[in-house]
């Protein structure tokens, strides 16, 4: 399955640390020829980090993507009636986004831009990053794992010993769990 052409929602939330994988990521997707539009949560938009300042990481995003990022909850709601996108990836999502999500709680450009294309029926990937996945967040992934039209990319435990709850998608099998996601496939083993 060739990924050439299609359409791909791209939504960043807070998890700063996982910026530069998904960074590569998203150069990976535009080699094989997809169309990537950006979305953008209010914490990525404005957060500064230890991992780098907001705006630099926005104007990365958008060069690559080559257009501009989606970045209120007015211009995301749109994906739905528009129906442009073939799949949306929530990359990295967190631990509160997997919550919000679970919970039918749309207050940020990456959760409306979820709910307006799930109305679609079309997939939505989970690329996970959370220090509480195995905690407070346990109940809100299994409840995402049992909605029709939500996949997960891979996941383990990133550090065990310091952080026995935290847990990461695995980013060199995002194609992979995408040509999966595309035929209503969740790609197998979810953990590992």
């Amino acid at each position: 399955m060739t990924l050439q052409g299609l359409k791909i929602g791209i939504a960043f939330t807070g998890s700063f640390c996982t910026y530069k994988a998904a960074i590569k990521e998203l150069e990976h997707l535009m080699k094989e020829g997809c169309q990537l539009y950006p979305i953008l949560s209010f914490q990525a938009q404005k957060i500064n980090s230890r991992f780098g300042d907001a705006c630099d990481f926005q104007k990365e995003i958008e060069t690559i993507c080559e257009r501009a990022a989606i970045t209120s909850i007015e211009t995301a709601e749109p994906i739905g009636p528009g129906g442009f996108l073939d799949l949306l990836i929530i990359m990295p999502c967190t631990g509160n986004s997997i919550a919000k999500l679970a919970n039918g709680i749309t207050d940020s450009p990456v959760l409306m831009a979820a709910k307006a294309h799930l109305r679609n029926e079309k997939p939505l990937l989970i690329s996970i990053s959370t220090n509480d996945a195995l905690g407070m967040n346990f109940k809100n992934i299994g409840l995402l794992m049992n909605t029709k039209h939500i996949f997960f990319v891979p996941f383990g435990q990133d550090a065990p010993d310091k952080k026995p709850n935290s847990m990461i998608a695995h980013l060199d099998l995002l194609i992979p769990s995408i040509k999966e996601a595309l035929q209503g496939k969740q790609i197998q083993p979810v953990i590992r």
